[in-house]
């Protein structure tokens, strides 16, 4: 039963990483690029306007590095619960 609650702790975990990472490219991708494109193309970054940048560049940009904290965090998920259900067998 422990385990099971342990399980459910892990994949509740799991779905709030995930959420909250597509939630911060949606908001970089779509927000950035589309709906405060008027105000980001104010500012020009290597002679390009910024909204046109992350439509073009930065949204895939954000989305790799959110892969890599995303395996950051998995790695760290797995090793605190895999500690947890090592002590527990003992």
């Amino acid at each position: 039963m422990i385990k099971k609650n342990k399980n459910r702790a892990y994949w509740k975990k799991n779905l709030q990483y995930l959420f909250t990472l597509l939630a911060v490219w949606f908001v970089v991708s779509y927000g950035c690029a589309i709906l405060f494109v008027n105000y980001l193309d104010k500012i020009k970054i290597g002679g390009f306007r910024l909204g046109f940048w992350f439509a073009q560049q930065g949204s895939i940009y954000v989305f790799v590095v959110l892969i890599f904290i995303y395996v950051y965090l998995m790695n760290r998920l797995d090793k605190r619960y895999s500690e947890a259900t090592k002590e527990e067998d003992e």
